[in-house]
């Protein structure tokens, strides 16, 4: 059965047209409830007990790994950040001087930014790979990637515009030359398809504030098995052999929880944003994915055609995801102006370079996009 609209779970104003959650998810009720009560209990620490410590972030490791379909577990670490789970990586690799680091032009910083660093350190050099003027971005990065290149980390889709790269062929081009192959998952994982036996990302990074409906500073991330015997950015407690064992904690331990355990931030049985991250992946899991993007490809695809009829740019149709996509504006448009009249209608999307990124979800409406189509022709 077809997924219907989901707003009635959410709080969003009837008149609001929120049409930007890759900007930032709106809160599910049943997160905020869980939210709630995790912080009322606070008032009572002495009814915590050690597996209080532990039990939900198992919880999340299941509920995550079911969402990318990995058998493991025990290889998804709970990070705050992009960033954080990326500098693990980059923490674990050394280049040669003649290596290079291939990129997407135009990602996120906090997928740029590592790299930068990493090949700085190492004398190596960073690849950034444009859009082509004519063809495949993913064509372009795979003509990019060569016997020298290290590490090829791209999105599932590009953060401005949606468009969709085909990982499983770049992933099998990266590992032809023996170079690591890591995604950033943020802007699609939760609302795309998202297969890690199919892709074979060596590691994935996924911020948790966007398509997982989850709070700010909570964050997942897979490691395969190059990561197995690689060091954490930082040496916690809970990542230790026996550290469920309060009575021994000064017994110190030289071994760490197996896979990608010891890569977990420190304190991550978060009491508060764990719940909540937990209510969020539940309710994705029984909405299923597959629901999801069908639910915003099929809603959005008729004002897609609108925009293109009047003259808008739009991401190719070939290389469109449903839940994220940008228009393109003319240059010369102000868009201070333009985006002073779209919050006057209560439209809230992002401008991203020349683009307006339109994200849609579940609780979105044909008026929604309708409100947003409206502003555009009659400016």
């Amino acid at each position: 059965m077809s997924l219907n609209c989901q707003r009635e779970l959410f709080d969003l104003p009837d008149d609001v047209h929120y049409l930007n959650c890759a900007y930032k998810a709106p809160f599910l009720r049943e997160v905020v409830t869980q939210g709630q009560t995790a912080l009322r209990r606070q008032f009572h620490p002495f009814t915590y007990i050690v597996r209080d410590f532990f039990e939900p972030i198992e919880e999340t490791k299941q509920l995550f790994a079911r969402l990318i379909n990995c058998d493991n577990p025990q290889r998804i670490a709970l990070i705050p950040s992009a960033s954080y789970g990326i500098a693990t990586v980059t923490h674990n690799v050394k280049l040669d001087q003649s290596q290079n680091v291939v990129v997407a032009a135009d990602q996120f910083p906090s997928n740029v930014y590592p790299w930068m660093r990493l090949c700085q350190r190492d004398s190596a050099e960073l690849k950034m790979i444009k859009r082509p003027v004519s063809g495949r971005w993913t064509d372009a990065i795979k003509e990019a990637i060569n016997t020298y290149t290290r590490i090829v980390a791209v999105g599932n889709v590009h953060w401005t515009d949606g468009t969709l790269f085909d990982l499983k062929s770049i992933s099998i081009r990266a590992h032809d030359v023996g170079a690591l192959m890591i995604v950033d998952g943020t802007q699609s994982i939760g609302a795309l398809p998202f297969d890690v036996r199919e892709i074979n990302p060596d590691a994935v990074i996924c911020a948790g504030y966007k398509w997982l409906l989850a709070p700010y500073s909570i964050s997942v991330a897979y490691y395969g098995k190059y990561f197995d015997d690689k060091l954490p950015i930082e040496e916690n407690w809970m990542n230790r052999k026996e550290s469920d064992d309060f009575r021994n904690l000064i017994n110190y331990q030289n071994v760490y929880r197996p896979y990608a355990y010891r890569f977990s931030a420190g304190q991550s049985s978060n009491f508060t944003l764990t719940p909540m991250l937990n209510a969020a992946l539940n309710q994705i899991l029984e909405w299923k994915v597959e629901e999801i993007q069908h639910y915003t490809t099929s809603l959005t695809l008729p004002y897609i055609q609108q925009l293109q009829s009047a003259g808008f740019r739009t991401t190719p149709d070939e290389e469109r995801v449903g839940h994220l996509f940008g228009i393109g504006i003319p240059n010369g448009v102000p868009l201070d102006r333009l985006q002073a009249r779209l919050i006057d209608a209560k439209v809230y999307v992002s401008l991203r370079g020349q683009n307006i990124r339109v994200s849609p979800h579940v609780y979105t409406r044909d008026e929604d996009l309708a409100a947003l189509l409206q502003v555009l022709k009659s400016f």
